[in-house]
Order: C-alpha cells, then sequence, then structure tokens
C-alpha cells in the first residue's frame, strides 16, 4: 500500500471531531482536585479500590492507566482522562451523523456532497463537545463522558447490524458485541439499563420474529454478562484492602449493598406542580444547544423521519423512559434534581445526531439553491462551512468561561486550608462530600499529613467503615453500635469522647452547623472548630493566627470564573467563618482583633458591608 493510499484513507473530519474538542478541554481542564465526588473517585482509582455505590469499576480501571502520565498531579492525568473519554464521545456522533446520512442515500455519487456529509457531521460533533453538560464533564473526573462514547458504539453496531441484516445478511455478531458493551457500560454508570428498551427497539423493530430466537437471545445475555464481569473488580480488590474501599464489597452481601445502592434510603417527597416542572426541565435540549440548534434538530427529525424513523423513535423512546425513572420512579427532589441532569448526556449525543441531520439539510438546500447561479466553488464552499460552524463557534464562546477551570484551585487550597488548621496528630472530623473527598484525596494519594485522623461522620455508623479504621475501632464499642444499627446522634457523642481521651480532636465548619456536640466547647480556628471539655464552661477566643497561613486562590479575587454550587459553599464558608470570628472576639471585648476580623472579610467579599456594619453595630463599635 502506497504512502498516499494510506493517507487518503484517514478521515480527517473523524480525526478533527476528537482533536478538536480535547484541545479546547485541555485549555479549560481543572488542574488538580474539584468539589463533589473528585476527591473520591482521584482516591479510589489512584488505588484501584471502589468509590461510592455502584463502585464504577470500569471507570476507575479505564482511567487508572493515565496515573502513570509524567504530566501534572494525579488529579489532573485522571481530569485528563475524562477530557479524552469525552473527545470519543463527540467522534461517536460524527460516526452516527455520518452513518445515517450514508444511509439515507442523499449524498448519492457526488464527492462534493459526500464532503458536505462529513462537514455535517463534525458539525455536529462540534455542537455536543461545545453543550454546557459535556463540557462541564469534560475538564473533572466524570465517568459519563466515558458512558455516551459506549452507548454511541452500541448505536453504530446496531445500525450496522440493521442494514446488513435487510440487505439478508445476519451478523449476530454485532448485536453480541452490542450486548457486551452494554454490560460493560454498566461499570461506567447503571443509568445504561435506561436505554435498553431503545436498543430492543431498534432489533424488533427490524424483524419482530427476532423475539422468537432462544438461542441467540442466550448468547446476547451470555455477551451482556461477559460485559457485566468488570464488576469482579470489586470484590478482588476489596480483598487487598485499597486505600479506598467503598462498602468493603469482598463478600456477597457487601456486594450486592454496593452494587444495589442500598446506602442511599429512598426519600419520600409530596409532589406539587412547581416539582414537576423542575423536575421535567431537567432534560432541556434548548439549553444545551440553544433555540437554533433544537430549530436545525427538528429539522431533521422531520427531513429524515422516513430514512431514519427507527432511530428518531428509539430517542422518543429513550426520552420517554429517562423521564419516567427521574419523574416517576425516582421522584427526584428538587436539592437533588442537578444530580439528574448528568444523566441525561447519551441523550443530548443522540440529539446531536439529529442535530447534525438538520444542519445537513440546510447546508444541501442552500448547495441546489446555489448551483443554477454558477457561485464559484472557491466561494461558496468556504462561505458554506462558515456557515455550518456558526452554531458549534456560537456555543463554545457562550459556554467557554462558566466551564473554564484551568485555574479552579478552590478545592485543592480548601483542603490544604483545613490541613493547615490542625496540630500534629490531631482527628477531624468531617461531614459531606466537599468537605471530606479533597481531603482523602490529598493525604491519601498526595501524601499530605498523613499524621491526622480523617473521620468521616455519616459513616460512622457502618460496619465497613469502621473496618478501614482497624488501629482505632477494633476494641471500640462503636462496632456493636453499628452492628445493632443505632442513630448516628448517638454514635457521634461516643466517637468524639473516644478520640478526645487520646488527640486533639477537631470538625469541620460543615459538621459544626450540622449536628450539636452535647457537653463540648468548641474553639474556633480558621474554618475548623477545636473540640474541649466544656469542664468550667469558659469561652476561649478563635485562634486568628492560622488565617495567615491559608491560601485564599479565587477567593478574594475574580481570576477564577467557574463557580458550582459547592464552590459557591466553599467561599462562603471562609466567608462566614471570618465574619464568627470577629462576631466571637467582640462578645469577648477583644474589640480591635474582631473590627480587624470583619474588616477582612468585607476586604474578601464587599457585599458583605452591610452585614459587617451591623454587626459593627449591635457591638457599639464605630
Amino acid at each position: 500500500m502506497s504512502r498516499n493510499t494510506t493517507f487518503a484513507s484517514v478521515d480527517i473530519f473523524a480525526t478533527l471531531a476528537v482533536i478538536v474538542p480535547l484541545f479546547v478541554y485541555l485549555l479549560t481542564l481543572a488542574p488538580s482536585v474539584t468539589f463533589f465526588d473528585s476527591g473520591e473517585f482521584l482516591t479510589a482509582i489512584s488505588s484501584l479500590g471502589s468509590p461510592h455505590s455502584p463502585g464504577y469499576p470500569l471507570f476507575v480501571n479505564y482511567a487508572k492507566p493515565f496515573t502513570f502520565l509524567p504530566i501534572g498531579d494525579i488529579a489532573f492525568r485522571i481530569n485528563f482522562a475524562t477530557a479524552v473519554s469525552a473527545a470519543l464521545a463527540c467522534l461517536g456522533v460524527y460516526l452516527l451523523t455520518s452513518k445515517l446520512l450514508t444511509e439515507s442515500g442523499r449524498e448519492g455519487g457526488d464527492r462534493s456532497i459526500r464532503l458536505l456529509r462529513k462537514a455535517a457531521a463534525l458539525c455536529a460533533a462540534l455542537a455536543f463537545a461545545f453543550s454546557p453538560r459535556l463540557w462541564l464533564q469534560s475538564n473533572h473526573d466524570k465517568p459519563y463522558p466515558l458512558l455516551t462514547f459506549l452507548v454511541a458504539l452500541v448505536f453504530l453496531l446496531l445500525l450496522h447490524w440493521q442494514e446488513e441484516y435487510r440487505h439478508g445478511t445476519e451478523r449476530p455478531g454485532y448485536v453480541y458485541l452490542s450486548a457486551f458493551l452494554c454490560g460493560l457500560a454498566m461499570g461506567a454508570h447503571q443509568t445504561v439499563v435506561l436505554l435498553l428498551p431503545a436498543l430492543a427497539f431498534l432489533i424488533l423493530v427490524t424483524d419482530w420474529k427476532l423475539i422468537l430466537r432462544v438461542k441467540e437471545q442466550i448468547f446476547a445475555l451470555a455477551a451482556f454478562l461477559v460485559g457485566l464481569s468488570v464488576y469482579l473488580h470489586m470484590p478482588i480488590r476489596a480483598i487487598r484492602n485499597p486505600l479506598l474501599n467503598w462498602g468493603d464489597p469482598k463478600n456477597l452481601s457487601q456486594f450486592l449493598w454496593n452494587f444495589l445502592r442500598k446506602g442511599y434510603p429512598m426519600e419520600h417527597v409530596e409532589r406539587d406542580w412547581s416539582l414537576l416542572v423542575k423536575q421535567l426541565s431537567a432534560f432541556n435540549v434548548v439549553y444545551e444547544f440553544t433555540a437554533f440548534g433544537f430549530f436545525l434538530l427538528l429539522v431533521g427529525l422531520v427531513q429524515y423521519r422516513h430514512h431514519c424513523r427507527d432511530f428518531i423513535i428509539a430517542f422518543g423512546c429513550a426520552i420517554a423512559v429517562f423521564v419516567a425513572f427521574v419523574v416517576g420512579y425516582q421522584n427526584t427532589p428538587e436539592e437533588m434534581i442537578f444530580l439528574t441532569e448528568e444523566f441525561f448526556t447519551p441523550l443530548y449525543m443522540m440529539a446531536a445526531v439529529l442535530l447534525g441531520l438538520g444542519i445537513f439539510t440546510l447546508a444541501r438546500a442552500i448547495v441546489d439553491w446555489l448551483q443554477p447561479k454558477k457561485v464559484p466553488c472557491w466561494t461558496l464552499w468556504p462561505a458554506l462551512f462558515l456557515l455550518m460552524a456558526c452554531l458549534p463557534a456560537t456555543l463554545c464562546a457562550m459556554n467557554y468561561r462558566k466551564n473554564d477551570q484551568h485555574e479552579n484551585y478552590l478545592a485543592y487550597d480548601y483542603a490544604v486550608n483545613t490541613f493547615r488548621s490542625l496540630p500534629y496528630g490531631a482527628a477531624l472530623f468531617t461531614w459531606g462530600d466537599s468537605g471530606a473527598f479533597p481531603l482523602w484525596y490529598l493525604q491519601g494519594v498526595e501524601r499530605m499529613r498523613e499524621d491526622l485522623v480523617l473521620l468521616h461522620v455519616p459513616h460512622l455508623q457502618f460496619r465497613w467503615y469502621l473496618d478501614s479504621f482497624p488501629a482505632l475501632f477494633r476494641e471500640s464499642p462503636l462496632v456493636r453500635m453499628a452492628e445493632e444499627r443505632v442513630p448516628l446522634g448517638k454514635v457521634l457523642p461516643v466517637a468524639l469522647r473516644e478520640q478526645l481521651a487520646q488527640r486533639p480532636v477537631f470538625i469541620d465548619f460543615s459538621t459544626r452547623y450540622s449536628v450539636e456536640p452535647a457537653g463540648l466547647a468548641r474553639r474556633q480556628r480558621g474554618i475548623c472548630y477545636e473540640l474541649r471539655d466544656d469542664v468550667l464552661g469558659l469561652s476561649v477566643p478563635p485562634d486568628i493566627a492560622v488565617w495567615e497561613v491559608y491560601s485564599l486562590r479565587g477567593v478574594t479575587t475574580d481570576t477564577i470564573f467557574f463557580r458550582d454550587l459547592d464552590s459557591v459553599k466553599a467561599v462562603q464558608i471562609y466567608l462566614y467563618s471570618r465574619l464568627e470570628t470577629g462576631k466571637t472576639l467582640l462578645t469577648l471585648g477583644m474589640t480591635k482583633q474582631g473590627k480587624a476580623e470583619l474588616l477582612a472579610a468585607e476586604q474578601m467579599s464587599p457585599a458583605l458591608h452591610n452585614e459587617v456594619q451591623r454587626i459593627l453595630a449591635e457591638n457599639g463599635v464605630r
């Protein structure tokens, strides 16, 4: 084969569908750990352990090889792994769009129309790449882009199988491979099961008699189970006691507890019309692709309603099942709707494919209109390609700033500042994912402050968690309390007293405002609080020296544009911690120091001016 033939065989448009998104994602990639589940995923991936239910074994094993790259810290390398999977999901959009346009037969034998088809598929891939949801999931550790890429492959395989079958050639291997990938995708995120009705429709609409082929169904089920065997990672690794071993799934009961998500109790929510609207609004194509993008989607849907009928109906089926799950079965509470929004990423991938069909339809209409006018090719085609690129370019400009995390050190600094608040050998009780997970990553993976004991309050009532600290809890009454399922409110005082007898004990800001450690006095030290036996009931002034060693990047300046819910919460914790320090000092008669702390809080956030003035006035300070 000649070098020219080899070069010609490379689809430059497919290459661009990967390279362009990946390049932009790298520009906006988070440099280290972020908030929410990030620190937990990073710790699990680094140690090949198990994060929270249902364990995500495929995502863990996919990202692990990236930790050996010689760039950045472990967090940056895993964030890079997510960016790669997101770019591959964009490639999936390109391949699916090209496949559907090819099957429609509208490109004919004209080389220029084939080029137009590839350009439309590329624009669809880039529109998906720069949509808010995928972009947000691409710049830090998330399993959803990997899931979306696998879903795109499954649809592509079934479309190939469907085409071959209708031409008289049976290739059941495509179905078996699709079933295997579905089982494998369970290890990325279990929401793939919500797509199974849509995938089954693509098979049965081809020939409903296939439902009678029991042997082939058994083979497909076996392939699915082989893919699902990725979950064997969890019990196998649990035996080795990895750094993060959520649920300790080394036996069948604990494995099922983790796999079936039994650690998350179902919360009954009384739904009103307002909540229903918010639940339905979790899936929002207009927000992802703009009103013009939605219009292009409708154009593609109408124009290809016959040629791509099966894919369009499968898309509608998938939407119906996802919405029924969120609104019906799950009845998601209002404060948790933002989590369900992430589930829809594979649906947005399918929407981008239909959008690509609309782009091609309009572009083809423009070509047909201009050809009789004898417009020179050297002016027509560049102008046409620029016009087609308007939507992805607009999405990129609209969403770049709010997804730019390349200077987002908020979670990293918050964890480091927490460490700086604690003396050697202390125990810190945390509450909430964002308060605990970055600490787990920095201590367990980056080996910071290994002298500290980090305890997560909500987990103290689980035996598997206590067993992960054998030196602390082997003889502790907490083990018996966990077996008897004693409420957390009674478990925490025992845990606090037990640690107070051995070392300095601290709680973080979230714990301070989530539980009330009865009989213990608190001394504030920055964003943490030291607990002491309240023997004399004396008030101890807060330690204000710790603020001098804090890093406050992104808190006092506007250099970091990215703000999510937990980042905003972290900034508020800094501000209100400093306000509380100032109020406490004023109450203790330390007017000069208290006023200085309040003014420092105002300097961090000028919006606190009125609050600071109110506190000063209440304490008679000018």
